[in-house]
């Protein structure tokens, strides 16, 4: 089993039913560790050594959010800004992250059929997600492709409760 450290934003979780579910599938597995971003940082003074401790230890990182503007909730981009430092993460001699497995898990209030050329968004959320999946290559991570949760706001409970099941089953593998 990889261990996986899931790295979570959501400025309001209390009105997400969707990842409510999210979260409680991954938590109490054991072998992975969950990080609250907000609930840890509400004044966004990241702990730059407490993170990367976290992410040496890990196999297997994972951005857990809501899908904002086409991209993440703003706790993120500070993380990437603080914690991915040159010498570090990337750059020369830098090989902190090399080889670890980089994933996207991420909700969005639209369909697919929203996003590609002939929707509403004119990308597809993997083209949208392009900045982060360079931000990891960069890194020498290893990107898979996003884990993708549509239409957020509608789900009924039979659907969230697949939800549930999809992504622990996703987070048991490997």
């Amino acid at each position: 089993m990889l261990k996986t450290l899931i790295l979570f934003a959501h400025p309001a979780l209390e009105k997400s039913r969707a990842h409510k579910v999210l979260v409680t599938a991954a938590k109490g597995l054991e072998h992975v560790t969950f990080n609250d971003l907000y609930e840890r940082y509400p004044d966004f003074h990241i702990d730059v050594e407490r993170e990367k401790e976290l992410l040496t230890t890990h196999d297997r990182i994972v951005w857990q959010h809501p899908f904002y503007w086409y991209s993440t909730p703003a706790i993120i981009k500070e993380w990437f800004d603080r914690v991915l430092e040159y010498g570090w993460a990337y750059g020369r001699g830098a090989h902190a992250l090399k080889g670890k497995i980089a994933k996207s898990v991420i909700t969005t209030g639209g369909p697919l059929e929203a996003y590609g050329a002939s929707g509403q968004n004119n990308y597809t959320v993997d083209e949208l997600l392009r900045p982060i999946q360079q931000t990891t290559q960069l890194c020498g991570m290893q990107w898979e492709d996003p884990l993708v949760f549509y239409r957020a706001l509608q789900q009924d409970a039979a659907g969230l409760a697949d939800w549930t099941a999809h992504y622990r089953h996703w987070l048991q593998s490997s």
